[in-house]
């Protein structure tokens, strides 16, 4: 048997490489489907947040100015450093981070008003264990607010852009789809409110960039995005220098009162 990492292991190594990266990318840093989950905070000025799988920090930079405190967490100490000294240039006094697992995070029962996490689930090694500590976190009647890429509607789809994502970066696990992601939520003890989608545009070059892919798996995908059936090409709106568009979801569920 080869002797290989960890899946934790893999995902700290690729993105605490990437910190930097993940902190001016454009498609992480903006965008409607960041409004609306920041948006959850308006309103909440006494509200504790947990910005579960933080990465760069953008939903913790937004929300921070509207709420009483944000909790960063994050796999990544260097990703976690990035998001603590981005808090202290903007002021954000009200920002601490710590480092840990999704699937066992730190924290009482019930001591978040909400719980929010943007881009972090397909990485998540056991998607429900983190779905269930963010239900387990969350106060009754408290707010939970997810994004992520979402899977595409058919087989042929699916698996064309899972490979996309593995070959770019090894510490992929899936893009669930909506179904998954709802079924997901209700097994975590989580009440549905509303799924808002976005269709996003990925920069090929910066796509691959912020990863550092190298050149092989850069050209695999190329050549994967060149053999491919026109409908594929179509639905992902692949263009000449392989720039894509992507399905992103916007999950919004609660917790049931005691």
């Amino acid at each position: 048997m080869v002797a290989g990492k960890s899946h934790e292991a893999l995902v700290g190594g690729q993105f605490g490489s990437s910190a930097e990266a993940y902190l001016t990318s454009a498609v992480h840093a903006r965008g409607a489907d960041l409004e609306a989950i920041a948006g959850l905070a308006i309103g909440r000025p006494d509200a504790r947040v947990l910005d579960l799988g933080c990465g760069g920090g953008h939903v913790t930079f937004n929300v921070a100015p509207h709420v009483r405190e944000v909790v960063a967490y994050d796999l990544s100490r260097e990703m976690l450093e990035v998001v603590a000294r981005t808090a202290a240039e903007r002021g954000l006094s009200n920002v601490t981070t710590r480092e840990g697992l999704v699937e066992k995070v730190p924290f009482e029962a019930e001591s978040f008003d909400m719980v929010l996490s943007r881009f972090s689930a397909h990485h998540w090694r056991d998607f429900d264990a983190g779905l269930r500590e963010a239900a387990r976190v969350l106060k009754p009647g408290g707010v939970a607010g997810f994004v992520d890429t979402v899977a595409p509607p058919s087989p042929l789809l699916d698996t064309y852009f899972q490979t996309l994502e593995m070959l770019r970066d090894h510490s992929h696990v899936r893009d669930y789809s909506r179904a998954e992601w709802e079924a997901a939520l209700a097994r975590a003890g989580f009440l549905p409110v509303s799924a808002t989608w976005f269709r996003i545009r990925l920069d090929f070059a910066s796509w691959v960039g912020r990863m550092k892919t190298p050149k092989a798996f850069v050209d695999a995908i190329r050549a994967l995005q060149a053999s491919v059936s026109e409908s594929v090409t179509r639905y992902f709106e692949t263009e000449a220098d392989g720039s894509f568009s992507i399905d992103v979801c916007f999950f919004k569920a609660t917790k049931a009162r005691s």
